[in-house]
């Protein structure tokens, strides 16, 4: 019995030596030299080409009435739209005096807002081509026929069986590995020496953080990265934006101070790096948040900064409006254009439906995070250019870049009501085509 006993305990070691063997090899020395050994890009073809076969077989087992039904439910949009403005729908219908037909126009889109606004829309899941084989997305598309049921059994099992646990394994060492390595490095003396380490623990733990969560990331232009001293502004969609960015670079982050999980991560960090963390309190303080970006980067020898103009996560289908703040400092603006592919995985974070762990559950339990990277020439303010003005110009190159659709709203309608200044410059710009059209003798009115 003894005997048994010893033989099932060096068996056991054994396969846990094994394991460990490949982990290193395959996970954890690839991290550390930031290179990739195809495995990523292998899977991601896989999955592809699965995907592919999904769509193919729903679109043959799908009744033509069914089908109609299923493209009205997968549709951008639930209303058809006209991409006209006020000045182009009203203007051309005035003959020099004021029309009661006018009340028409904005009762219309009143009746649209309500139906389906185009800011609320991007405060939730970006909606699907075609089915990815996830449970939260499949609209009983699975009961079409008996082999795509099948495959998705498969692929759930594959997803929670197998790689969620692994990926929450890899996940909790990567977070260990920067608790204590932080700790560690913050007790070196301040140098070049210190500052060498902690960048490179961070970037180790910041890839291992992107292979955890079955990311494939792919960087464009990097001779356009951040350089020290310079402000990064990018679009923002979810906390993996930092992740994903800290596997290529180090940065010193703007943001609010959180507690729990990503408390824990901000405090690691800042044990040896330089970060520039707010209360939210302070956050409404503008003048104190422009005060100490306007410090940091004035040291050239501190690291980028990097900056979420928008000030909240939208679902990657737009930008929406950039806070002037950062752009009113001075310094080298490096703009960051982030695209997601939402055919493997939903990486948008709607903080107000999910809490953070729920967020980073159904992340594991996606097939992966693809994305695309692109670091984009470095822009400064013209003359007589104002913030504003500046905010949007960087804000529409990012958009163009990444294939989205440019929004002037501010992200911060996500929890807060409409500014009453909106409602007045709407209110101005009718009143200034009344006046135009001669129906106004006094200008005043307005």
């Amino acid at each position: 019995m003894e005997e048994n006993r010893e033989g099932h305990g060096f068996a056991e070691g054994k396969i846990l030596f094994i394991w460990m063997i490949l982990f290193v090899v395959l996970v954890l020395l690839p991290s550390m030299f930031r290179v990739s050994l195809g495995i990523s890009h292998f899977y991601v073809k896989i999955v592809i080409k699965m995907l592919e076969w999904a769509t193919l077989h729903i679109e043959e087992g799908v009744k033509k009435q069914k089908a109609l039904a299923l493209e009205n439910l997968i549709s951008t949009g639930i209303i058809q739209r006209e991409e006209t403005s006020m000045e182009q729908e009203i203007a051309g219908q005035h003959r020099g005096h004021f029309s009661l037909a006018d009340v028409i126009y904005f009762s219309k889109k009143g009746c649209e807002a309500i139906a389906e606004d185009e800011v609320t829309r991007r405060f939730s899941s970006e909606e699907l081509v075609s089915w990815n084989l996830l449970s939260r997305t499949n609209a009983n598309l699975h009961h079409v026929s008996w082999q795509l049921t099948v495959v998705w059994v498969i692929g759930t099992l594959i997803r929670y069986c197998l790689l969620m646990p692994f990926r929450a394994c890899l996940a909790v060492f990567s977070i260990l590995l920067l608790v204590s390595a932080t700790t560690v490095v913050g007790q070196f003396p301040n140098g070049r020496f210190k500052c060498w380490l902690s960048n490179q623990v961070q970037m180790i733990c910041a890839t291992l953080g992107v292979r955890c969560l079955g990311g494939l990331v792919h960087f464009h232009n990097r001779e356009n990265r951040p350089r020290e001293g310079g402000i990064c502004v990018a679009n923002h969609t979810s906390p993996l934006d930092v992740v994903i960015l800290a596997s290529d670079g180090c940065y010193s982050l703007v943001g609010q101070a959180h507690g729990g999980l990503l408390g824990l991560i901000q405090k690691s960090c800042m044990q040896t790096t330089q970060h520039v963390l707010f209360e939210r309190s302070e956050m409404n303080d503008r003048h104190l948040v422009r005060k100490k970006i306007r410090e940091h980067i004035a040291d050239k020898a501190k690291l980028p900064i990097l900056i979420f103009p928008e000030g909240t996560c939208i679902n990657n289908t737009s930008v929406m409006m950039f806070k002037k703040g950062s752009f009113e400092v001075g310094g080298i603006i490096h703009p960051v254009a982030i695209k997601y592919d939402p055919r493997f995985g939903d990486a948008f974070w709607n903080s107000t439906k999910y809490s953070v762990m729920t967020y980073i559950f159904n992340v594991m339990t996606s097939w992966a995070i693809v994305c695309n990277v692109w670091y984009l020439p470095p822009m400064v303010k013209e003359e007589e250019e104002d913030a504003v003005h500046f905010a949007n110009r960087v804000k529409a190159v990012i958009a163009a870049q990444a294939g989205m659709s440019v929004l002037p709203w501010d992200g911060g309608l996500k929890r807060k009501k409409v500014k009453e200044s909106f409602k007045e410059e709407q209110q101005r710009k009718y009143c200034q085509i009344v006046i135009e059209n001669g129906s106004v003798g006094n200008r005043n009115v307005c």
